[in-house]
């Protein structure tokens, strides 16, 4: 399985929470450098469905390719609906829905390795 990709894509959406957790304590709306950060973790996340795919298509899959895959494509949307809402959200509670975002991420990411290994 590859999971150092799911790990470093963990990782990723971890900073990026931490990151909205001390914006969200200092009482400050997200900023375009977290957006950008987060279109990071978006383009690992991209990166992982490739990946599935092409392992989908060599004839090794997950456990449960219905539950892995809705997984997957929830977690693709995720950072992009948080980040219009931040975007648009010009107070601390940007901050907060990016937390929660990337905070969703960090445990779907968990949940796609236990998926595919049939956990």
């Amino acid at each position: 399985m590859w999971t150092p990709l799911v790990l470093v894509t963990a990782l990723a959406a971890a900073v990026v929470a931490a990151w909205a957790a001390w914006r969200t304590v200092r009482d400050r709306p997200v900023v375009l450098r977290q957006l950008v950060a987060s279109g990071v973790v978006e383009a690992l996340l991209l990166v992982q469905v490739f990946v599935g795919l092409v392992s989908v298509a060599r004839g090794s899959g997950p456990a449960d390719g219905a539950t892995y895959w809705g997984y997957l494509v929830t977690t693709l949307f995720v950072l992009p609906v948080a980040a219009a809402w931040a975007f648009a959200e010009r107070t601390r509670w940007s901050s907060v829905v990016l937390l929660v975002a990337a905070v969703t991420v960090v445990f779907l990411q968990f949940r796609v390795v236990q998926v595919w290994s049939g956990a």
